[in-house]
């Protein structure tokens, strides 16, 4: 079983500054894992916070409310660690705890701290290396649906020990993603017709693929899944299940919620902008096999204008988000709306929101819930038809939901930062990061570059205005991930999602060849392969 490389020292130190106690303490940090690599051409340039009317809070992470009379008795023998030789820390009272009290202590902390805690004594630093605590930690960050996944790869392969320590730091420190074609040309097999600005969603153990925009810019109105099972498969069969509900349309969101797609808006190939809202519903039959059926979802009067090519995702309590978007006679749009769904998902109530600061209007962005009421927004075409690379924070403060922008636009980008995109796909992976792929820069140019982007990097920044983020933390946030085997060509407007477990990436169709022009579809290529990408651990 690989170890992490843990220093330890039971050489009594004298009280040093702050300073000097971070260039001597041997406490290890998870974020460091990594070799170091220096780079000459470092940047000068800063990033800023944007300034916000009232200080915002810092954004939440997972343990910021579990306090308990153990982990102030874990802080205090900590901080006597720092000071104190492993003899004395072996006279706390925190030793005397037993095991499965220490268990529970740490499954409090994040990852950081239980890494310090390491260092305190021997016998810590041998607790800490358990894959006992470690698929617990793997359980409690990532889902146990991930846990459950990554038992069934392993027992697959005849491997009954799972090395939990390792694949947390492999999670962690992901470098490679592995791509498999799943589909191709095949006279015997029923393929989606090529498509792009369509939508992709894994449900029920199935791909749903629905809608888009194809040769010529027509609309399509056809729904079709595979069937993928729990686990991952490397080859898929589609079956067209439904067609002419909805109404053809491209660039609409859908989302997942309970098991229940959600389907708004859109546009036909006449130019007109949608603004109707869809409840689909999956079930596999013995007989009947897969069936899909639509409905039309009864929302009242209040309404989000019409629009297509916006972002949306879910959050917690049954709500889905839509920001932006191209609405009518093609003006880009930047407001939020929010729809609240019935616990039947019956009925559901819509209402916007206007706070500031806020996104600037854009198309062909994306949102991606990263937990609870948290989502990011990256990307998209702005007004003046540039494509941007700002980032914007969507949360809960107090009860109501503001935006919180983390990266000012810059007009130079530093060396290893992803570059400003439209119509790209960010998909939350395991590890809680943003998987973004592919969409078009601003010179138009399609990518085929995989990037992962970190919000929790900035996750312990109280913000305040002016506020700068170092280049050391900026660099933290973006990391470029190599793909290897089957790449999928450079590709915009294409769609992606996950299987439950995070670990698997399926990517359908988008537009893969000839010459952008804004205002000639029938200059553009449009694809319909369906790619396997794989987190290498």
């Amino acid at each position: 079983m690989e170890k992490f490389t843990i220093s330890f020292s039971t050489k009594k130190k004298k009280t040093v500054s702050e300073n000097q106690e971070q260039k001597t303490n041997p406490i290890y940090r998870y974020s460091d894992m990594k070799k170091k690599k220096t780079n000459p051409n470092n940047s000068k340039q800063t990033h800023l916070l944007k300034p916000t009317q009232e200080p915002y809070p810092y954004i939440k992470s997972q343990q910021t409310d579990r306090r308990t009379t153990d982990l102030e008795s874990l802080r205090a023998a900590s901080s006597m660690a720092d000071t104190s030789t492993s003899s004395n820390i072996s006279g706390s009272p925190i030793t005397h705890l037993a095991q499965d009290h220490l268990f529970t202590i740490l499954l409090l902390l994040p990852i950081d701290s239980i890494l310090s805690f390491a260092m305190t004594c021997k016998r810590f630093r041998v607790l800490t290396s358990s894959d006992t605590l470690w698929e617990s930690l793997f359980r409690r960050d990532w889902g146990p649906t991930s846990v459950d996944v990554l038992k069934s790869s392993y027992f697959h392969h005849q491997q009954q020990q799972i090395p939990w320590m390792r694949l947390y730091k492999q999670v962690y420190q992901l470098d490679y993603v592995s791509c498999h074609k799943l589909s191709g040309p095949d006279a015997k097999l029923l393929l989606p017709n090529p498509r792009a600005s369509h939508s992709l969603n894994f449900v029920s153990d199935c791909l749903v693929l629905f809608g888009g925009g194809s040769e010529g810019g027509r609309h399509l109105d056809d729904t079709w899944v595979a069937y993928l099972g729990n686990g991952f498969q490397r080859m898929s069969k589609w079956q067209k299940v439904n067609s002419g509900i909805p109404s053809g349309r491209f660039g609409h969101s859908c989302v997942v919620i309970d098991g229940f797609l959600i389907l708004f808006g859109g546009i036909n190939d006449l130019g007109n902008r949608q603004n109707d809202t869809w409840v689909g519903q999956v079930a596999c039959h013995e007989n009947l096999g897969i069936t899909l059926s639509w409905r039309l979802l009864e929302v009242g009067t209040t309404l989000p204008p019409p629009r297509g090519a916006h972002a949306a995702c879910c959050i917690e309590g049954r709500r889905m988000v839509v920001h932006g978007g191209m609405g009518l006679h093609g003006v880009r749009i930047g407001d939020t709306w929010v729809l609240e769904l019935s616990e039947n998902f019956s009925f559901g109530i819509w209402y916007e929101i206007v706070a500031q600061p806020s996104p600037p209007p854009r198309s062909g962005h994306t949102l991606t819930c990263i937990e609870g009421t948290q989502s990011v927004l990256f990307g998209g075409r702005g007004l003046g038809y540039d494509v941007l690379n700002d980032v914007w924070l969507l949360d809960s403060y107090e009860g109501h939901l503001k935006w919180l922008q983390i990266l000012y636009e810059l007009p130079s980008i530093p060396e290893g930062v992803s570059i400003p995109r439209v119509g790209h796909s960010a998909t939350r992976t395991l590890g809680g990061r943003l998987l973004i792929y592919g969409g078009e820069d601003s010179n138009r140019q399609r990518k085929d570059d995989f990037w992962l982007l970190d919000i929790s990097a900035v996750q312990s920044i109280r913000v305040q205005p002016a506020r700068v983020i170092s280049k050391k933390l900026f660099a933290k946030m973006w990391k470029r991930v190599k793909a290897i085997n089957d790449k999928p060509k450079s590709r915009s407007f294409h769609r992606a999602c996950t299987d439950h477990s995070g670990r698997y990436l399926y990517i359908f169709g988008g537009m893969v060849d000839g010459v952008l022009q804004p205002a000639e579809s029938s200059g553009l290529m449009f694809d319909s392969e369906l790619f396997l990408v794989e987190l290498v651990l």
